[in-house]
């Protein structure tokens, strides 16, 4: 019986440790913490159902309380009909978010296909290198990484945007030659911070959209 006690312990220990194995979070944590503790929202606006679906009933962003540099962020999205939405980086003025910051569009292709405004583009600033009109109504993946100058996108496992911020020498052209909006840049990107608060937009018009899983971890260096 003491040998059997020893031999169905050891297998415990094993799978305890196997488990633990499988769990590691790989230095991932939720972008908002836990419910929400780490956001700046308005809970009238912004809410997290039971099951983990964070949702909006305005165009207002929820942004992170803290800043962040060099990382990776990882989310599910749904879209619907008209949705226009994005993950907005390196914000350095949350009151006056769209020239003092970057975002990676969100959006339903159908309603806003312009080049540099589709899903997956870095918005005004660098177009999507695929078609990424997706179905809607269904979670899709979203991962960004920024480090330094650098950020990239992908949809879906699928690379969809790169942007060097330091080839964007001048304020109104992108380095295509390509006019840059006059509204969405203050400074010259290639001066632009790459640290600051971290968003997600909430409902445009009566567009709804619908994030889940959403996490980050640092970039180690």
């Amino acid at each position: 019986m003491k040998k059997l006690n020893t031999i169905l312990t050891g297998i415990f220990a094993a799978l305890s440790f196997g488990c633990a194995t499988c769990e590691s979070d790989g230095g991932w944590k939720p972008l908002f913490g836990d419910n929400l503790s780490e956001a700046d929202y308005d809970p009238k606006v912004w809410s997290l159902s039971s099951d983990g679906v964070l949702s909006a009933e305005k165009d207002q962003i929820i942004f992170t309380k803290k800043d962040w540099s060099n990382f990776e962020l990882e989310l599910d999205f749904k879209i619907f009909e008209g949705s226009n939405s994005g993950v907005v980086v390196y914000c350095s003025d949350i009151k006056k978010w769209i020239p003092n910051s970057i975002e990676i569009q969100i959006a339903d292709n159908r309603k806003f296909g312009k080049p540099r405004w589709t899903c997956g583009s870095v918005f005004g600033l660098v177009p999507s290198e695929w078609d990424a009109t997706l179905p809607l109504g269904e979670w899709h993946k979203m991962k960004v990484r920024c480090d330094g100058k650098k950020i990239d996108a992908w949809i879906n496992g699928k690379h969809i945007s790169h942007m060097d911020m330091s080839k964007w020498t001048d304020l109104k052209k992108n380095p295509d030659g390509s006019d840059i909006l006059p509204w969405i840049a203050k400074v010259k990107k290639c001066e632009a911070p790459t640290f600051g608060k971290i968003g997600l937009q909430g409902k445009h018009g009566e567009a709804p959209i619908n994030f889940r899983n959403v996490k980050i971890r640092e970039i180690k260096k």
